[in-house]
């Protein structure tokens, strides 16, 4: 499972993430988008890339990133899970409180 966290856990990346919702983009393109170095923007889709989030193909001289929306559709769904099971568990402890509570107010 690709980590999401580390994905898009960083602001450059998350906007490379929402360029490549509207469009394709070639490398170029996205060097030219940020104020930073293009070994530095290389360096994170390189990331984008080790984590299926990015899939890239050549067009002639150039690299073209694009979404990988498959996987991105599968981490949404386990994020959707986990986020699931930590609210249950925090509803549940809340329901155990809340029960002691009227317990002790019962034996009073």
């Amino acid at each position: 499972m690709a980590d999401i966290y580390r994905a898009l856990g960083d602001p450059t990346r998350r906007k490379i993430v929402t360029m490549l919702k509207e469009n394709n983009r070639t490398q170029k393109e996205l060097v030219e988008t940020f104020d930073i170095s293009q070994p530095a923007v290389k360096k994170h889709v390189n990331i984008l890339l080790e984590e299926g989030i990015v899939t890239q193909h050549s067009n002639g001289k150039y690299r073209v990133y694009s979404l990988n929306r498959s996987t991105l559709q599968d981490l949404y769904t386990h994020m959707l899970a986990f986020i699931g099971d930590l609210l249950d568990d925090q509803l549940t402890d809340l329901k155990n409180y809340v029960e002691k509570g009227e317990r002790r107010d019962d034996q009073s």
